[in-house]
């Protein structure tokens, strides 16, 4: 069936010939006649008739059902495409990708926010955006995993892997977000010196406090308590040291990484809580 042929409408049609819809079935088809091909197979009972007919039934469904599947397959979003390139695997992208702090939504609001409070930091005082860095991946993490704000936690729970280990990923991919985006922030600092980056070891430590508090109180709440106690720990301390805040002084860093340490052993420890889903609310 080479040539042009009347069709049940009435008017003049083609057909794929017997030759193409073999090299077809062999995958021996090279573009553009594939293309053409798989458009008019799409349209053409006859031709689909004729390609089972030639390669057999169970070998042609077979085909028609990775074709669907890979028209069906989700297409990857930016931050899947660059997680993959970077080596991680395809199921574990797909997994950090849906955490919905890593949407550019999140990600623009972040800098929007670190923006004003540098800003903030020039009319005011540089501890203005020490102390408000901090509070940026703790709100992260807590928007990263839970069954009231992460849409996927049903999916993660049976994902093939730890959910600790899956919350960790997620942290680790929120901390890197943020503490690139306030490390940005911080070149807009420069008069500040060294003490513009006097935002990073809190951060590290209010979110693993975070993460210790979060068995016993949930990701929400556990975020709320530590961004509390951070606020009124800066307000209190306010005026001691140049820093403006007790806590951005050496003697106040060390306190803090003392703090972090102590709640990485108690993340360490409880880490089988974080496997049960009724105790992360």
């Amino acid at each position: 069936m080479t040539g042009e042929e009347e069709t049940p409408m009435g008017g003049l049609g083609w057909h794929v010939p017997d030759g193409e819809l073999r090299r077809y079935a062999d995958r021996a088809l090279a573009p553009p006649l594939l293309w053409s091909t798989e458009a008019h197979l799409a349209a053409c009972a006859q031709c689909r008739d004729r390609l089972t007919v030639a390669v057999g039934a169970g070998l042609a469904h077979a085909g028609w059902e990775r074709l669907a599947a890979e028209l069906d397959a989700p297409v990857p979003g930016p931050v899947e495409r660059l997680l993959t390139r970077l080596g991680v695997p395809e199921h574990t992208a797909r997994l950090l990708a849906a955490t919905p702090v890593l949407r550019l939504s999140w990600l623009a609001a972040v800098a929007i926010t670190l923006a004003l409070t540098a800003l903030l930091a020039h009319l005011a005082h540089p501890a203005v955006f020490l102390a408000a860095a901090p509070l940026l991946p703790v709100a992260g993490v807590a928007l990263s995993f839970g069954p009231r704000v992460d849409p996927t936690y049903e999916i993660a729970l049976v994902a093939p892997m730890h959910t600790f280990r899956l919350l960790l990923l997620r942290c680790v991919a929120v901390l890197f977000a943020t503490t690139a985006l306030s490390a940005a922030a911080s070149l807009a600092l420069p008069e500040f010196g060294l003490a513009a980056v006097g935002w990073f070891l809190p951060a590290l430590v209010l979110t693993t406090l975070s993460l210790a508090l979060t068995p016993r109180f949930g990701p929400v709440l556990a975020a709320v308590a530590v961004g509390v106690g951070w606020v009124v720990l800066v307000t209190s301390t306010w005026g001691a040291g140049s820093a403006g805040s007790a806590v951005f002084v050496p003697a106040g860093q060390l306190a803090l990484a003392l703090t972090g340490g102590l709640a990485a052993l108690t993340v360490a420890r409880l880490r089988r809580a974080f496997e049960t889903p009724r105790r992360i609310r």
